[in-house]
């Protein structure tokens, strides 16, 4: 599929059925996100990938404070992308970037978190191309330890959210997609300076 055809098809997708994915699909999905950029070639990024019915549950069982339904849970793979700021840190702190102190404040912006949600993407858009669907989801702070307790994840990475994957059931589920139109190229897209057109 022509790399813009997937990003024109990619929807957060809230239906799925129990229909198995193939081992080698489910891998070529989990290690697209691996292609992301990663600043300072960090690499502190990390994915929990789940595909057993038992490695799920234990999974939806820490997702208390953003429960998903069963039309949701259904989905044969779960891809939690974490991101860890030590590792960042710990990497611009190396003589060839020479931020010795580990400072913080180095960062205009986290780009542990920003990374990871890359990563993240190229997951989401993995799934397309292999004519699946996926949706992203928040994991509440509130329950990060409860994740972490159950999958011997270390402190320092913290989940961004978590990816499901599988068929779409084609059950039309209303969103804010549907509610709230997406805003015009003139509108979000400035080209020259704020509030001129690009083209």
């Amino acid at each position: 599929m022509d790399f813009y055809e997937v990003v024109r098809r990619r929807r957060m997708v809230r239906s799925f059925s129990d229909d198995p994915i193939e081992a080698e699909t489910a891998a070529r999905i989990v290690t697209a996100g691996l292609e992301g950029p990663s600043a300072g070639y960090s690499q502190g990024v990390a994915f929990l990938a789940l595909e057993s019915p038992g490695e799920r549950e234990r999974f939806w069982a820490t997702n208390e404070q953003n429960a998903q339904p069963e039309r949701v849970r259904r989905a044969p793979l779960v891809v939690v992308p974490f991101a860890s700021k030590d590792v960042y840190l710990d990497r611009y702190a190396e003589p060839d970037k020479g931020v010795t102190d580990r400072d913080e404040s180095f960062w205009p912006v986290p780009y542990w978190y920003i990374d990871t949600g890359m990563a993240a993407l190229n997951v989401l858009y993995a799934a397309v191309a292999e004519g699946l669907g996926a949706l992203f989801f928040g994991v509440f702070t509130e329950d990060w330890a409860a994740l972490r307790d159950a999958f011997d994840v270390p402190e320092a990475y913290d989940p961004i959210g978590a990816i499901v994957v599988g068929h779409p059931t084609g059950e039309r589920i209303e969103s804010s997609a549907d509610t709230r139109p997406r805003k015009g190229t003139a509108e979000v897209v400035h080209g020259g300076g704020w509030g001129e057109p690009f083209r």
